[in-house]
């Protein structure tokens, strides 16, 4: 499973170099070949997980480990003539580095007992976000396991956003978790009988939901006027708050359904849409929808907007759930409860501004400062995210 090819991690020098010209036409091409990238690429700002698939065997544990080449690149260095490109040649050469620092960042007990993972093999696979190493190995053990426990530290010092994704399969079931700087640690006694993971992606959406920067910006871009309306080209606020709460309520639960839509859709493999489109559509979606305020093309349909957008969105997350290869009824209820987080995590962004916002709509202030100001502000930020994720380049600190 050794490649034969160079593993291309996208760099902005190596497309500027080559531009087709500077013509309108050459300028296009090129960035859709920069949003697009190839099989083996990854984003700038691509959500940074990795896949742990651990296999009960009569003599132990059998596991491989994802880890994707950007984080490791972080981690341990990989990119050694920093050309922008990690070769085949590069990732051995530091299989050592590799190893050293999986073995360090994952501790594993078999029935309360401290084993440690022997390292068979380094490959590398592609995944739907870029390049990674896969770290095969097995844990020796009596027998095959009633119980065991893992801590998981990989990427958590250089990025707290990051998710480590575990698969144990047992005697014929799938068992699933996310590790996370909050709940490293995890406990399987696979004896009991098999829980579904709804409630543990429930968490994960609301996570995904308040994590992400991109996603709130964009919902408070859409919230900003929901306390408003238009009226002879201005704002002016709404009379009562109950026609208010209805309208947040529209947008909120478009923006769901859209996203869950997308999410479902793309997570069964129905749909596919490259990673670096996805994101840099995202950035693109957050500044037309504060450009909205201040030069209102879709007047009061705010729904409208968190529909159209929240299919985009929907592709966001849907990567690693179909990269974590959950069986069908894992899946459902994996969907069902992440697209709950979501909601659960709107529905508390909406509760802490909606009060605010009410208060003080009939000021100057909100329609002047608050939603012009708000949008322009969030319009600036957005283009710089679109700006990084098409050139591939990193200038903001979230």
């Amino acid at each position: 499973m050794q490649p034969k090819t160079p593993i291309p991690c996208l760099s902005l020098f190596s497309f500027t170099r080559n531009l087709p010209g500077r013509s309108a036409s050459g300028i296009f091409l090129t960035l859709v070949m920069l949003l697009c990238g190839r099989p083996g690429t990854a984003g700038a700002h691509t959500q940074s997980n990795a896949y742990l698939m651990l296999r009960t065997t009569s003599s132990g544990l059998a596991g491989e480990w994802h880890l994707a080449l950007r984080d490791l690149e972080d981690a341990v260095g990989l990119d050694a003539n920093d050309d922008g490109v990690i070769t085949w040649g590069e990732l051995s050469s530091r299989k050592d580095a590799v190893c050293a620092y999986a073995l360090a960042r994952l501790h594993l007990q078999v029935e309360g007992r401290p084993v440690s993972p022997v390292i068979r093999d380094l490959l590398v696979d592609n995944h739907s976000d870029g390049a990674y190493a896969v770290v095969r190995f097995d844990v020796a053990g009596p027998g095959r396991p009633a119980a065991v426990d893992l801590q998981y530290q990989a990427f958590f010092d250089i990025d707290p956003r990051h998710r480590g994704l575990l698969r144990l399969e047992h005697a014929g079931q799938t068992r699933v978790a996310v590790f996370s700087p909050e709940t490293p640690n995890q406990h399987f006694d696979l004896g009991t009988p098999l829980r579904t993971p709804f409630f543990t992606f429930v968490g994960e959406g609301v996570w995904h939901i308040w994590s992400g920067y991109d996603h709130i910006l964009f919902l408070l871009a859409l919230l900003l006027p929901g306390v408003l309306k238009r009226r002879d080209g201005g704002w002016e606020p709404v009379p009562a708050a109950r026609p208010a709460f209805l309208n947040i309520l529209k947008i909120v639960t478009a923006f769901t359904v859209a996203h869950s839509i997308t999410l479902s859709l793309a997570t069964l493999g129905v749909v596919h849409l490259p990673v670096r489109l996805v994101e840099s559509g995202i950035a693109a979606s957050v500044v037309l929808a504060a450009f909205n305020n201040v030069v209102p093309f879709f007047a009061e349909r705010g729904w409208l907007v968190a529909f159209g957008f929240g299919l985009l969105h929907g592709f966001g997350f849907a990567n690693a759930l179909a990269d974590l290869g959950l069986q069908t009824g894992q899946m459902a209820a994996t969907l069902l409860g992440f697209n709950l987080g979501v909601e659960l995590g709107q529905l508390t962004i909406v509760a802490v501004f909606m009060p605010l916002a009410l208060s003080v709509r009939h000021l100057l202030f909100y329609r002047r400062f608050v939603l012009q100001a708000g949008s322009v502000a969030i319009m600036l930020v957005a283009g710089t995210w679109l700006a990084e994720r098409v050139l591939d380049v990193k200038w903001l600190p979230f």
